[in-house]
């Protein structure tokens, strides 16, 4: 959600921010439902005042022996009047806010200006591709050769974009998240949640998903919600509190299924697990002071690369521009790893700074020791990583001529073997 405040100081720079997101300017259509909303509330509280002055007045006439009667009727329809104007501005509020919710984040300054992903820049490479003397199969094949990965029984039983993981694969793929919540919770010191999995209308719209994006969630008959990503409960942890400064940052970590309906990816990544309904993934979320969100960051993304770099694989980090961020982000960081089926750099994590974007939307407040009042705080989240591309990338890069998997040194001792063969 966007200040207000903010915006009737500053609608050049809201307009400019919107141009960069590939919207149209919007601040004269917001500023008119402002000024209309706040000469109606206004026009009520002077009826409210009116009616003070009244109730005097009756009261001294009453003590003077005099008919109050006139008096009394200016009064009720003074009331009346009101009640119908106090209507009438919790509607053009409600508009409003309506309005200014379904505008995205203002991306940050530093962010590159462009409409799509062609436009992201390159921050840094690390890790080399792997080398192969044979021809590199893809995710598929690897997994269907060893007979661990069914996408038949998978569609028997939901339909497209789901899989069956069983044997080696199905250890492996639960070895990850494994490996990655202890190096979150042992070592970048991330409190780990096991949070609900089913969330209220008020949980999406704190962090962005509703209600621009309901066509991408799956909702249950009575009214709640499947997680994208864990980042909605996480985030939300706060919503409505007001925190004491020295409490930040918190940082909450949760290994969960997340559910999409994938509205939007029509014809894109049908083959295998790259794009599915149900996935799971390892998510951290910060709830930060606004003014080190940059430092925690940097900080967040490289928690996300460690799990690459421990992994050996190849890896870059993307700066998205303007136009490929996600709704709630004023900066993004993908990461996107080598997958030598593809043989491409494929997205595995999205590293964001969402400012005070969704601290607004779930008034989440914190006390600063540097002054009086309360402030927003700022929220970021990532994930570190998506299990299902993780396991992806692992069989491509670590597969062998004979179609065997070799197992990171990092996740033997989850995994409990070297190697991966069919019919383990």
């Amino acid at each position: 959600m966007h200040d207000l405040k903010w915006l009737r100081d500053n609608p050049d720079a809201f307009d400019r921010g919107l141009k960069r997101r590939g919207i149209e300017p919007a601040s004269t259509e917001i500023l008119r439902l402002d000024r209309d909303w706040r000469a109606t509330q206004t026009k009520a509280e002077q009826l409210q005042a009116q009616r003070n002055r009244l109730a005097k007045e009756i009261g001294a006439a009453k003590a003077q022996g005099g008919d109050a009667a006139a008096l009394l009727l200016q009064v009720s329809a003074s009331r009346d009047q009101q009640a119908v104007l106090e209507t009438e501005a919790n509607e053009m509020r409600s508009r409003l806010d309506a309005r200014l919710a379904a505008f995205p984040n203002l991306p940050a300054d530093d962010v590159p200006d462009g409409a799509d992903e062609t436009a992201n820049k390159l921050v840094r490479a690390v890790g080399q591709p792997p080398g192969f003397n044979f021809t590199p199969k893809d995710h598929v094949a690897l997994g269907e050769g060893i007979r661990d990965m069914d996408f038949a029984r998978a569609g028997k039983l939901s339909g497209s974009r789901f899989v069956v993981l069983s044997g080696a694969l199905a250890r492996l793929h639960r070895a990850l998240g494994q490996f990655m919540m202890d190096l979150h919770t042992r070592e970048f010191g991330y409190t780990e949640v096991n949070p609900p999995l089913l969330v209220r209308d008020e949980i999406a719209f704190g962090t962005g998903q509703l209600p621009k994006f309901s066509e991408d969630l799956f909702r249950t008959t009575n009214g709640l919600w499947l997680i994208p990503t864990a980042e909605v409960p996480l985030t939300n942890l706060v919503a409505g509190e007001i925190l004491d400064a020295a409490r930040l940052p918190l940082r909450f970590t949760a290994w969960t299924p997340c559910f999409r309906s994938e509205a939007g990816a029509a014809g894109k990544d049908t083959r295998g697990m790259i794009r599915q309904h149900q996935f799971e993934k390892v998510e951290l979320v910060s709830i930060a002071h606004p003014d080190r969100a940059a430092e925690e960051h940097e900080r967040m993304t490289g928690c996300a690369e460690e799990v690459l770099k421990r992994l050996g694989l190849a890896y870059r980090i993307m700066l998205l521009c303007a136009g490929d961020m996600g709704f709630a982000a004023r900066k993004t960081y993908d990461i996107e790893v080598w997958l030598p089926g593809q043989n491409a750099y494929r997205e595995i994590s999205s590293c964001s700074d969402c400012g005070e974007f969704q601290a607004r939307r779930m008034n989440a407040r914190f006390r600063p020791r540097e002054s009086r009042g309360v402030r927003f705080v700022a929220t970021l989240n990532g994930s570190a990583l998506a299990i299902g591309r993780t396991l992806i990338a692992l069989l491509e890069n670590y597969q062998r001529a004979d179609g065997t998997i070799a197992v990171p040194e990092a996740l033997r001792e989850y995994v409990g073997q070297a190697t991966i063969a069919a019919g383990e």
